[in-house]
């Protein structure tokens, strides 16, 4: 690999074919060694992989990583070194395909079963611990009727994206990638979802600070 500066970089990865070709074999090769080294050293979940599947799985996310990086050379300013920019790229690159791998078998139609919602235990609103005996009654009733707001309050759309992101823990843009809308979109959604389930729990006297205190321990 040569050693460029950062107007080197982008007067061969732009440039004639061949100083062109040479240019990206170095960056994917830059690029992949700085993921593996995020592989092997910064993602626990990975720690039972052998050497061998981490070196694959950067060098097939270095493909990608390296088609990023050209597609946002314009986007470069200088104010660091050019490889430096680009593994910020690859890593970013990483952490989302890591992630929706973790989620490729995620479907929102698991939330609900021929259109009727899945009981609250399905989506684990129950599992609140109840440590404090003389509690236990008070929240498993509050329970209920969080439970029976989920699934009487909301449209289903606002169901499955609530129960999702809140309950589920899936990142909003997968959860916004599987309902075939935008982030934006997705926020509001949301918005209209929880004001809505509050509105609800408030009229049932179940203020926020009031859930809030009884769930603490």
């Amino acid at each position: 690999m040569i050693d460029r500066t950062n107007e080197q970089w982008l007067a061969d990865l732009t440039g004639d074919p061949d100083a062109q070709s040479a240019a990206i074999e170095d960056l994917r090769q830059r690029l992949q060694r700085g993921i593996f080294y995020y592989l092997s050293r910064e993602r626990s979940d990975l720690a039972d992989r052998s050497n061998q599947e981490i070196t694959q799985l950067a060098e097939d996310l270095a493909q990608d990583a390296t088609l990023r990086v050209m597609e946002n050379l314009d986007s470069f300013r200088g104010d660091s070194r050019f490889t430096t920019w680009a593994t910020k790229i690859a890593v970013r690159v990483a952490i989302s395909d890591l992630r929706r791998a973790r989620y490729k078998d995620f479907s929102l139609d698991n939330l609900t079963a021929d259109g009727d919602f899945l009981p609250a235990s399905a989506v684990n609103v129950n599992s609140t611990p109840l440590p404090n005996p003389e509690n236990a009654t008070e929240r498993s009733d509050v329970m209920l009727k969080i439970s029976s707001a989920l699934e009487g309050v909301l449209t289903e759309r606002q169901y499955q994206a609530l129960t999702a992101v809140a309950l589920q823990g899936v990142p909003l843009d997968i959860v916004a990638e599987r309902m075939g809308t935008n982030r934006n979109a997705l926020y509001k959604l949301l918005h209209d979802a929880r004001r809505k389930l509050r509105a609800h729990l408030e009229s049932q006297g179940l203020s926020t600070d009031y859930m809030l205190n009884l769930f603490q321990e």
